[in-house]
């Protein structure tokens, strides 16, 4: 029965014949202009100097403008900077002059100054301060050498931004566009203190929404700013969150029941919205979900041939379609995933990756290979390292019986919470493990770091210098054709040496109130996107 489920809602979805479910006007109210969310937790921190989840970049994606922001195509696209120039050595931004705080002054220069000077002193501790290490000495503040004051960021006068880049950065632009970049209002937050933004009422917003109240752990809710400078185009007056929860059979509960308008549909929930016959959407998230090794002296793992034995029986497609079995999953073959964009279109559409080569035979072939050169008389005891969710603990027991079976590779499965598997995987406590990393920004360099030498999030401890000699090309400010090109490389030589393994690209599937329209799915800059949503008639 699970597997015609499945295989009728791919269909079904495949041809968009699923009915909309009709919900009540709890969920989207068109007289006062309102739509009613869910969100999975409270927003940790609405400081975007210090945000680092999903649920605040929601909030914080509508409340904020930054120099630029994603439009409704998830294109880069003019924000508070009307127009920008990046060259090798700098950048300059042109504000435009009629953007404001909620309380009528207005953003200027001198507040992305603040911002980004407060964002790299050390007492800040701010979690991704590292993206402005680019500019001119930025490591240099947040090791603590340097006044932030000497940071190579200046206001040339009220609306023009100019910065001192200390090594190539072609990919400044979208940096411009992540939370963490955001401004912050110079002449409100220091009244604020440890203070600001834990409440309504103690930040400022300049984007189309304001923030009009925060139960904390309960519900809040989102008004139209009047003082944002493009309101005639924004045409919700009010975005609620009336319920807090984890619980992802409560969400779709609650959707069915026409108190949300938009609902994630989990493995675990789809047989329910099959049976309510939801028409469902898909949303490709960014995420790449893949198989680890660790590199450390002493690991097995380090050997070429035992991480392409194993290679070898790990298929993609495979484990989408007959172990996962959730519809709108992508097989992955790149380390990139396919929301990241190239020169013309996606990049993995413009650098297609050839899989490598898999079968028992190959991995057989492969093994042998391996234990005559670490002088092993049998097949290795080896431990994978996985989270709690369901879907890790199907790929993690099928991967414990196909080694078994093809390789006699005995694989220990270490099922543990996110906090301790981190903890384990920065220790380097594993031979295999599974992981997901996601896209904070559109450009492939946001991948292709995971695997710099010496990088914190390199949890496998890979070091090559050719792969580090890629990156470094890939930084310059080359031609796109170029900087592409090296990245092609990168994904190559990953496939080749069976660095990591992908998996697969999560795809979420969701179900939207029929009548909201105009939510924006967003892999970048905040998700959902309700910027440009509307109500309509039913």
């Amino acid at each position: 029965m699970i597997r015609f489920a499945s295989f009728l809602i791919t269909a079904l979805l495949s041809l968009g014949v699923l009915p909309a479910a009709v919900a009540g006007d709890a969920a989207v109210d068109p007289r006062s202009g309102t739509v009613r969310l869910l969100l999975s937790g409270e927003p940790p921190s609405l400081d975007s100097l210090r945000a680092t989840d999903q649920i605040s970049f929601f909030v914080l994606g509508h409340l904020m403008d930054g120099l630029l922001q994603y439009d409704a195509r998830n294109r880069l696209a003019p924000a508070i900077a009307e127009r920008w120039e990046v060259r090798p050595d700098g950048a300059t931004f042109w504000l435009r002059p009629d953007a404001r705080w909620e309380d009528g002054a207005p953003v200027t220069a001198h507040d992305f100054v603040y911002a980004w000077r407060e964002l790299l002193r050390p007492a800040t501790a701010a979690p991704y301060a590292n993206l402005l290490y680019p500019v001119r000495n930025a490591r240099a503040i947040a090791a603590g050498a340097l006044d932030p004051a000497a940071l190579g960021v200046r206001a040339a006068d009220d609306h023009r931004l100019e910065v001192e880049l200390a090594e190539p950065c072609a990919w400044f632009p979208a940096l411009t566009a992540f939370v963490t970049l955001l401004p912050q209002p110079a002449h409100f937050r220091p009244a604020q203190g440890e203070r600001y933004a834990a409440d309504a009422g103690r930040l400022l917003a300049n984007g189309p929404f304001r923030l009009a109240s925060w139960v904390h752990g309960a519900r809040l809710a989102l008004a139209r700013n009047p003082r944002y400078h493009g309101v005639a185009s924004i045409a919700l007056q009010r975005i609620e969150v009336p319920y807090i929860t984890a619980d992802e059979r409560a969400e779709l509960n609650l959707f069915l029941d026409g108190r949300i308008a938009l609902a994630s549909v989990a493995a675990d929930s789809l047989r329910q919205a099959l049976y309510a016959r939801l028409q469902l959407e898909r949303f490709p998230d960014g995420y790449v979900h893949f198989l680890s090794f660790n590199f450390r002296a002493g690991r097995l793992t380090r050997n070429p041939h035992l991480r392409r034995a194993i290679q070898a029986l790990v298929d993609p497609r495979e484990i989408v379609e007959q172990v996962l079995r959730m519809p709108g999953l992508l097989p992955a073959e790149s380390l990139f995933p396919s929301v990241l964009h190239g020169e013309r279109g996606a990049f993995t559409a413009e650098h297609p990756l050839a899989p490598p080569p898999r079968g028992g035979e190959v991995a057989r072939a492969e093994l042998a290979l391996a234990l005559r050169e670490l002088g092993l008389a049998a097949p290795p005891r080896l431990h994978l390292l996985t989270g709690e969710a369901a879907t890790a603990l199907r790929i993690g027991e099928f991967l414990q019986a196909r080694l078994g079976e093809e390789l006699g590779i005995e694989l220990r499965l270490d099922r543990q919470i996110t906090k301790q598997r981190l903890q384990q995987m920065m220790r380097g406590e594993f031979d295999l493990a599974l992981q997901n990393w996601g896209p904070d920004f559109d450009d492939p360099i946001a991948f292709a770091q995971l695997l710099e030498a010496g990088n914190p999030v390199n949890r496998g401890a890979y070091a090559d210098t050719r792969y580090d000699a890629l990156l470094a090309t890939a930084r310059a400010a080359a031609p796109a054709a170029s900087r592409l090109g090296a990245f092609a490389a990168m994904q190559q030589l990953v496939r080749d040496e069976a660095v990591l393994l992908p998996v697969y690209e999560n795809v979420r599937l969701y179900a939207r109130h029929p009548a909201l329209a105009g939510v924006v799915r967003a892999p970048f800059g905040g998700d959902p996107n309700l910027r440009h949503a509307r109500i309509v008639a039913r």
